[in-house]
């Protein structure tokens, strides 16, 4: 395993800040990449975060394509193999090329030789967004809490107090568009704060202050499925399974675990009284954390604690990458903090900046992920890092999402939605 050590500033590391064994990637000296900004505000050296890493493998989350206004990698000249391998292998001089040595004979060499070149055109990668533009105003009415965007049809639900308010496509391209329609609460004081698309795209569950969890049909008319009451008074975070079989509401103290399906409560499991503002889950295991800055997880079947990280800062939002295999928490001193969600490998990117809402979505592609902090929007690459593009909105951003298909961002803010379609 290659340990790695990264730093990130305004100005570069001089000759005396590097170690001898250490040498700067020939990333680092990439010229700046423009950031877009909408709406002016905090400069450029108030936004580049820095970055530490703990025992990380190479391939995974690490930047190696960072240009000097992000992250500064930097590694060892040469890999130490870990301990009981063996030393006998011996890389080539760059990535993907074949190494010599005796085991290796002719033949081989030959049928290897032999092997014709795969064309660029034969080989599908999957792209992540240069860039951003603001297509069209959502006008909620009310502060926008939980935001939700569909693929097929293309319509984004915008919740708050007192209704939940419908879009349909022609909406998210223009300012002055009417819902396509509006779905009033029996009690209008009632007021969601989270809501989770189903896969299918064919239901939403929300949750907030009504006492119960809200199953909603939306095709062919939004209307309500059924209401799942709810044992606290006020639900703060909603997750669920790959399979939508099982839904997760955290409260204060408890997280409630549905089988959403037949809607049936199957455990109320009471976790730190303080870590429980937000959860998620990964496969068989589920998440949470919040004001006590401890990130937990728990074993789905025994319901027994697994583990705990002390992250230092309180926790405002979990999330995972489509593998499930990687766990990020964002922080309320902006930094985002990503672990494995099985071997015990931890990244932290330290932006060092307060902030009251951290919202974090990854693409269902896996190549790029978006965090908002406050009024700032970044959209970062997967496993690199790497800064895609940035831009900054009028009023703090209190929830966002993005379509199944990576191509749409909406974020909630004070009385409207934004919608961003993602450029490649």
């Amino acid at each position: 395993m290659a340990a790695m050590f990264l730093r990130c500033g305004s100005h570069p590391l001089s000759a005396a800040e590097i170690p001898p064994t250490l040498g700067p990637s020939p990333a680092s000296r990439k010229p700046s990449s423009a950031a877009s900004v909408s709406c002016g505000g905090a400069s450029p050296r108030d936004l580049q975060p820095v970055t530490e890493m703990h025992s990380m493998t190479q391939p995974r989350w690490d930047p190696q394509a960072q240009d000097t206004s992000g992250l500064q990698p930097m590694w060892f000249s040469e890999a130490e193999p870990e301990r009981g391998t063996s030393s006998s292998f011996q890389p080539g001089a760059m990535a993907g090329q074949f190494c010599s040595s005796s085991l290796l004979n002719e033949e081989v060499w030959s049928f290897l030789k032999a092997i014709p070149p795969i064309p660029d055109e034969a080989v599908v990668t999957q792209k992540s967004p240069r860039s951003t533009w603001r297509v069209g105003t959502l006008r909620h009415g009310k502060r926008v809490n939980a935001v939700a965007i569909s693929s097929a049809p293309r319509h984004v639900y915008t919740c708050g107090t007192g209704y939940i308010r419908v879009w349909d496509e022609d909406a998210l391209h223009a300012s002055d568009r009417a819902p396509q329609a509006q779905l009033d609460f029996q009690d209008p004081r009632n007021r969601v704060l989270t809501c989770k698309l189903f896969p299918d795209e064919q239901s939403l569950i929300t949750g907030g202050m009504a006492r119960a969890l809200t199953l909603w049909d939306l095709a062919p008319t939004p209307q309500i499925r059924a209401q799942m009451a709810s044992t606290g008074p006020m639900c703060y975070s909603l997750a669920l399974s790959s399979d939508a079989h099982i839904c997760l509401a955290s409260f204060k103290g408890f997280v409630e675990i549905w089988d959403v399906q037949n809607q049936i409560l199957i455990r109320k499991h009471e976790v730190p009284l303080y870590g429980s503002r937000c959860v998620d889950i990964t496969g068989f295991k589920f998440w949470t954390g919040g004001e006590d800055t401890t990130l937990y997880s728990w074993d789905m079947r025994s319901y027994q604690k697994l583990q705990q990280h002390n992250l230092c800062h309180e926790i405002l939002s979990i999330t995972h990458d489509p593998s499930e295999e990687w766990v990020l928490a964002g922080l309320k001193m902006s930094d985002i903090v990503i672990l494995h969600a099985h071997r015990e490998e931890k990244y932290k990117a330290v932006v060092q900046r307060y902030t009251q809402h951290h919202n974090l979505k990854f693409a269902s592609c896996g190549t790029h992920f978006v965090a908002t902090l406050d009024g700032m929007i970044h959209c970062l690459a997967a496993p690199s890092l790497r800064r895609l593009f940035q831009t900054e909105e009028c009023y703090e951003i209190l929830c966002c999402d993005m379509s199944a298909d990576s191509q749409y961002l909406v974020t909630g803010s004070k009385e409207s939605a934004t919608v961003y379609q993602l450029l490649y």
